[in-house]
């Protein structure tokens, strides 16, 4: 086990943290834990390049804990009716989207090497930046303006639906790839 991935499954932890936090209304200490968990998003995979310690492990622990915070994230504050429903419906159904074609995939017997796409990597920390903004505007109603969230919610869509689609441009073409229509 080495630091990279440790970071990765701190994420994973704190996942349900939050969930309960948002549960008890601890707007405050989920905004806390939900930035410490975006921090590791970004550091784990950082510190694994410039150390030198990317493994098999901690290319699927990541993409996991990115849709195990990001999911809940998501899930629970539509819940509480602080993101839109709407939103949440379209950043699920891409995840769910993208595991059912890796599955089809794995089916066929094609192999899959699990590579983010850019627009995926932009997507991921567009709605890390839009649970933020959310929590932000909760818990900080005075200091941040909420006015720019159906923005910042609309972007997020857009860039969802732009990777899911793009995700699904690169199965189609593994599969026409080999013949396996």
């Amino acid at each position: 086990m080495n630091i990279p991935n440790l970071l990765t499954l701190v994420r994973i932890i704190l996942s349900p943290l939050i969930v309960i936090l948002l549960i008890q209304g601890m707007f405050g200490k989920a905004l806390i834990a939900f930035v410490i968990a975006g921090i590791t998003d970004g550091l784990d995979g950082f510190l694994a390049r410039v150390l030198g310690q990317q493994t098999v492990l901690g290319a699927y622990l990541d993409p996991i804990a990115d849709k195990a915070l990001l999911a809940s994230s998501f899930i629970t504050l539509s819940v509480l009716h602080i993101i839109p429903g709407w939103l949440t419906v379209i950043v699920i159904s891409r995840d769910f989207i993208i595991l059912l074609g890796i599955s089809v995939l794995s089916i066929m017997s094609i192999p899959v090497k699990i590579k983010p796409l850019f627009v995926s990597r932009v997507t991921t920390a567009l709605q890390l930046i839009t649970v933020l903004a959310a929590l932000s505007s909760r818990y900080l109603p005075g200091h941040v303006d909420g006015a720019w969230l159906p923005v910042i919610y609309w972007v997020t869509a857009l860039l969802t639906i732009v990777s899911g689609v793009g995700y699904m441009a690169q199965g189609v073409a593994l599969i026409n790839r080999t013949g396996k229509v």
